[in-house]
């Protein structure tokens, strides 16, 4: 594990598979679905041609517009933006190809094994990301409320370091059954994975991440937990993420979401670009040679969506932005889902009520980041005096909370992430221009390391983001606040359309907030190949009986349904 404090929280690795995202709400095998010679089915070839709308063209849009047209339907994407959506890759002007600046998902790890089907589909190659305490990071500087502690490994820091990790370990292991989940899910015991889960649901489902750390013995001491909240494990700071449900942590820890993560050389934008231009091996009624970007008029998508609204008998009529109307008999709507509440004209048909308080109760986290170009990695530069590296990746209190250095070769150019943050951190650089950024960021480091002139050394332009501010997007990513595990039951079960009235049919949602673990491009896959499914099933066809996907599987594996009264409350719906 790439932990920021020492002493790795893995279970002890069994022989078999690595870890992967698979489940613990829905323990679907998808890296197997797709890995399956069989593939994922057919319609019939009455529907061959069949246009099919698919809203948004990040990576969950393209992922179901690939595999729709390898099933022989036609996708039409819609995207307002540009290709790529949240993997949106910034190349600096004069310099090399790979030398970039990731504006959105910049680390992925390995345990992503649905989203690395598609990075190696398309011939991209990874490199380990420098997270802090990571075997990729040369060094890291921890420096909380002005002191800072330089280590290459996580025994280099303070005891209290170590105090605080073993704390985490034990709270994991004594309330949230840690190893043991873990070695159900790298083994893929359903059954020891679903009866884990589904014990813990009900009792954490209104558990702040704080609070659980809080009613852990472990934690008793303040400090400890402030430590915590500003050094975190895997990618660092996690004080950020304390109001959420517990529930969304523990998806991540148990997955290995957080560790281990890899970079995509020449950036992640690349992904949804080369499936979009890529011709499968395997194609249903489309001469050889199809792609996504034939199938649109000049190789491009449709503009954006400005309205949506039911037409008889069970069609999604879609007006874009070029004020161009068309209807269709099935649509997949994978962009943020509050853009159904603002930006988008929407008939209530759409979905039934409770679908439409769901998407309302979504709970998006704010996230900025600044990059500036550099001419090369100078924090390799041994310090004369010490020795050590000239700078490192930072983790600190300080305004900045996480400078990440991208970069390792002494004769190449480079870039410095130099802030990353989330929440209210995020918020604090809301009203600040790029360059009022940079300087407050640059103030901040020459307090860390006062003899480096980070400026001497900057060649181009900073660039920035705030995704809260983003009008097509509002926010970064999905997580869940506490009690909310209900609405995400209803949006990532959406897909399974049987019990749902007939007038509502047709219509799926994707992407990465409808998936149980927003904020990896893995819950984007996920949730593009359930939809997949669910247009499969709507236009009459199936999956191969050898290789079940995630609808026919849904009644053996499907998420634990909490009620909304009490088994003995006498309440009925209005």
């Amino acid at each position: 594990m790439t932990s920021a404090v020492p002493a790795a929280i893995h279970a002890e690795e069994p022989a078999g598979r690595p870890i992967t995202m698979f489940g613990p709400d829905f323990p679907f095998a998808y890296d197997d679905y797709l890995a399956h010679p069989a593939g994922l089915g057919t319609v019939p070839e009455q529907v061959h041609g069949t246009e099919v709308a698919v809203i948004g063209g990040g990576l969950s849009g393209i992922v179901t517009a690939y595999e729709l047209m390898k099933l022989g339907l036609r996708p039409v994407v819609y995207e307002i933006d540009g290709i790529g959506g949240r993997l949106r890759t910034h190349h600096f002007p004069g310099l090399p190809d790979d030398v970039v600046a990731e504006m959105g998902a910049m680390r992925f790890p390995p345990s992503s094994t649905s989203l690395f089907h598609y990075i190696t589909k398309t011939g991209l190659e990874t490199t380990p990301f420098p997270n802090p305490l990571s075997p990729a990071t040369p060094s890291t500087v921890v420096d909380l409320k002005g002191q800072s502690h330089y280590a290459r490994t996580p025994e280099d820091l303070p005891d209290v370091y170590g105090e605080v990790a073993k704390a985490w370990q034990r709270t994991l292991d004594e309330n949230a059954s840690f190893a043991e989940m873990q070695t159900a899910i790298r083994n893929r015991d359903v059954a020891t994975v679903k009866k884990i889960w589904n014990e813990l649901v009900p009792r954490l489902d209104n558990q702040t991440f704080y609070g659980f750390l809080c009613d852990s013995p472990a934690f008793s001491s303040f400090r400890h937990r402030e430590i915590f909240g500003q050094v975190g494990f895997g990618t660092g700071g996690w004080d950020t993420d304390f109001p959420n449900s517990i529930l969304e942590i523990l998806r991540v820890v148990y997955t290995g979401a957080d560790d281990e993560h890899r970079s995509i050389v020449g950036g992640s934008g690349q992904l949804p670009r080369r499936l979009w231009e890529r011709v499968p091996e395997r194609l249903a009624h489309w001469p050889s040679g199809t792609n996504l970007a034939s199938l649109h008029e000049n190789g491009q998508p449709r503009p954006g969506v400005t309205r949506l609204h039911r037409t008889a008998p069970n069609n999604v009529t879609v007006t874009d932005a070029s004020g161009h109307i068309r209807t269709f008999g099935a649509a997949v709507f994978t962009a943020q889902s509050w853009m159904l509440l603002s930006k988008i004209e929407c008939d209530e048909a759409l979905f039934p009520i409770d679908h439409w308080t769901a998407i309302e109760r979504t709970h998006y986290m704010a996230s900025s980041k600044v990059f500036v170009p550099v001419d090369r990695p100078f924090w390799l530069d041994p310090d004369p005096a010490t020795g050590r590296d000239t700078m490192s990746m930072t983790l600190t209190d300080r305004m900045p909370r996480g400078t990440y250095l991208l970069g390792d070769d002494p004769d190449r150019p480079a870039v410095i992430c130099l802030s990353y943050t989330w929440a209210d951190d995020s918020l604090k650089w809301l009203p600040l221009s790029v360059s009022d950024r940079v300087e407050v960021m640059l103030q901040s480091l020459r307090e860390i390391y006062p003899g480096v002139d980070v400026r001497r050394h900057i060649t181009g332009d900073p660039v920035t983001v705030s995704w809260e501010a983003e009008p097509h997007f509002m926010g970064a990513f999905k997580a869940n606040l506490p009690g909310h595990y209900r609405y995400q039951h209803r949006l990532f079960t959406h897909f399974v359309q049987d019990s749902l009235p007939e007038r509502y049919r047709g219509l799926f949602l994707a992407g990465d907030d409808i998936s149980w673990t927003a904020g990896w491009a893995e819950g984007a896959v996920q949730t593009a190949l359930n939809a997949v499914w669910g247009v499969q099933r709507h236009f009459g066809g199936a999956s191969d009986p050898a290789n079940p996907g995630p609808g026919d599987r849904f009644a053996d594996l499907a998420p634990l349904e909490l009620p909304d009264w009490p088994e003995s409350s006498t309440h009925t719906a209005r």
